[in-house]
């Protein structure tokens, strides 16, 4: 009867540590899709380029830890970024990873909680020189009686010369800049087109002396058809 008794203690506690086991997996596999990264995505200006994602749906979520990894397409060897390994933010700097501007990229991301590996969150492909964004134009102006001397300055690249300076954004890409007045005494919302070319420096003659002027500028990219955003206003009133 003993030995009975013993042999169903030992099924029992067999069957409650299968159990247990089975458990632990479904709830750690739960937690393994609930901090999974969600959009993980490539942002980039000027070929400042950052990988952004989402925390997972789970509250728990944003005490994770992430890792980060990119490739070159057609790569089958992921390498690791060793800035993003094991971070709390969800944003990494891959502007260097990424310097081979015509080559396509891909990242992913995955997270870390308790001891338990979310699986990996892949972004879409991308390609620096098509799909970075063109920031505006540096502009200052100056003015006489009837005119506003224009000088322009195209954004810069954050790679650089060997001699140190950073190099434009016009030796990637054949970039017009598009300049704007904007005549506050008419309509301070009303932009019209008065230049559009590869000069530095523009001259807008036959102002009205007395009347407060803005000018704003942007990039024009004609090959793929690309605008940057508005400069900031350079605002002055002719005297």
């Amino acid at each position: 009867m003993k030995r009975i008794m013993f042999s169903f203690l030992c099924l029992l506690m067999h069957m409650l540590q299968d159990e247990t086991a089975s458990f632990l997996v479904l709830e750690n596999q739960d937690l393994q899709d609930s901090i999974k990264p969600q959009k993980v995505e490539f942002h980039s200006l000027n070929f400042n380029t950052t990988l952004h994602w989402q925390p997972g749906w789970a509250r728990e979520a944003r005490d994770a830890l992430y890792f980060v990894q990119y490739k070159v397409y057609g790569q089958s060897t992921w390498q690791n970024k060793d800035e993003c390994w094991g971070i709390s933010s969800c944003v990494c700097d891959l502007t260097h990873e990424t310097s081979d501007i015509q080559e396509p990229y891909y990242s992913r991301v995955r997270a870390a909680l308790a001891g338990v590996y979310s699986n990996w969150s892949l972004s879409c492909r991308f390609t620096p020189w098509r799909e970075t964004m063109i920031g505006p134009p540096l502009v200052t102006v100056a003015h006489s009686n009837k005119s506003i001397t224009v000088k322009l300055q195209a954004p810069r690249s954050p790679y650089r010369r060997k001699r140190g300076s950073k190099i434009s954004m016009t030796n990637y890409y054949d970039l017009l800049f598009q300049v704007f007045i904007i005549n506050n005494l008419l309509d301070e919302q009303n932009r019209v087109l008065v230049y559009e070319g590869k000069n530095k420096v523009i001259k807008i003659e036959d102002l009205r002396p007395g009347v407060s002027y803005c000018i704003v500028a942007k990039m024009y990219m004609p090959m793929l058809d690309h605008s940057s955003a508005y400069s900031s206003r350079q605002c002055t009133v002719l005297q």
